[in-house]
């Protein structure tokens, strides 16, 4: 005995995960004025050049990220970051330099700017204030905070709030 809706679950289903491979496309370059005014939609990801006029959010970002206002969902963003203000809500490799960069879990290579935080992080940190969760590297800067840290702090007020040699100290702190 045939189900009488079995083509129409079967197209559904197929409509359903071919929405979802398309929600996760790479694309080479995206332009934004503020999303969701952008090339492509916030769902697709980045490998190339991503550039955000005011404000632009892409799932990640693998290349080279200009902008204003850069910010990625998920995944792993990876290269050159650009802005005023960078948000990654994951983790970042690479190099970010503005005013405010943020990454929400692990930070991996160089960071400057004027604020730097992150969840997790190892290499460098250097701005006015520096914030992570865990980092692994050295934090240069005016104000340099980490809950946990696995190195050296330089600045005028260091602290460390998790096994730091103190937990805070200026000129110099660190925890190994």
């Amino acid at each position: 005995m045939r189900h009488p809706f079995l083509p129409i679950t079967l197209l559904a289903l197929a409509l359903t995960a071919t929405g979802t491979l398309q929600a996760q496309r790479e694309r080479a370059i995206q332009l934004s004025l503020l999303t969701p005014v952008q090339l492509f939609p916030e769902a697709d990801a980045i490998t190339g050049v991503r550039l955000n006029l005011l404000y632009g959010r892409n799932s990640w970002v693998r290349g080279l990220d200009l902008g204003l206002v850069n910010h990625t969902t998920s995944g792993t963003s990876k290269g050159v970051q650009f802005g005023l203000v960078s948000i990654n809500r994951t983790n970042f490799i690479g190099w970010q330099y503005g005013a405010v960069n943020l990454v929400g879990k692990k930070f991996e290579g160089f960071q400057q700017g004027i604020y730097n935080g992150n969840d997790e992080g190892s290499g460098l940190q250097l701005g006015f204030v520096n914030t992570s969760q865990n980092f692994k590297g050295v934090q240069i800067g005016i104000v340099n905070y980490a809950r946990q840290l696995n190195g050296l702090q330089i600045g005028i007020v260091n602290i460390i709030t998790k096994d730091g040699a103190f937990p805070v100290f200026p000129i110099v702190n660190w925890s190994f």
